[in-house]
């Protein structure tokens, strides 16, 4: 699996909190850096003029219809007969292969906070996706299966940002596994500012999963 020359990319901005997507073409690559065409702006349809060192999430398929991902950072531009922009680019062993499914669940831990008819709970997740959570209920609750709660959610990310996710919520399911009882939430009410915060979260997790694995090895 490697890019080719006219593999099209879609470019997520993961420096600011407006949801945009870009799209753009390889024109050239070149060991730790690719060449792309000046990208276009999925909504607008105009030209996107990148800035130096401004840090985007590339999706790209390969021919055989697989999804993969990676990070990357604008590096500048090269002038000639095709003016490109230089994207960097990790080695192929660093792309991140997308499950086919809408939202990819990463098991890591996360603080979360329940409001359920005013009375608040303290609770860390053991796992997240954009379209939910489950935590662990190390301490009785009033909520059950059916109901409606408010959800707060700690995004810690490794640069030391950290985003708040507010949310309206369900109750899926409780049961229990391993002696602990777990609550399976569903988000109902994610707006698409925080349904990036998370998609973005979530790909920097697993990142950070699979560099440790590998390092195991």
């Amino acid at each position: 699996m490697e890019l080719k020359i006219g593999t099209q990319l879609t470019l997520e901005p993961t420096y600011t909190e407006r949801v945009e997507k870009f799209r753009c073409r390889v024109v050239e690559t070149k060991d730790n850096i690719i060449f792309i065409d000046y990208p276009i702006n999925v909504e607008t349809k105009k030209t996107a003029f990148l800035i130096d060192g401004a840090q985007f999430r590339v999706l790209f398929n390969t021919e055989t219809k697989e999804s993969y991902s990676f990070n990357t950072e604008v590096l500048g531009r090269r002038a000639g007969n095709v003016h490109m922009i230089m994207l960097s680019c990790p080695p192929k062993e660093d792309f991140l292969k997308i499950q086919r499914r809408e939202y990819v669940r990463v098991e890591t831990p996360v603080d979360v906070a329940i409001d359920f008819k005013g009375r608040k709970y303290q609770f860390v997740a053991e796992d997240i996706s954009a379209g939910g959570i489950a935590i662990h209920l190390k301490t009785p609750v009033d909520f059950n299966e059916g109901d409606e709660v408010q959800a707060l959610v700690v995004l810690p990310f490794t640069n030391g940002d950290i985003r708040y996710v507010e949310t309206e919520a369900v109750i899926v399911r409780i049961f229990e596994r391993d002696g602990f009882q777990i609550a399976s939430i569903r988000f109902t009410d994610t707006d698409d500012v925080d349904k990036q915060h998370i998609v973005r979260f979530s790909f920097e997790r697993q990142v950070l999963i699979r560099k440790k694995e590998l390092n195991e090895l």
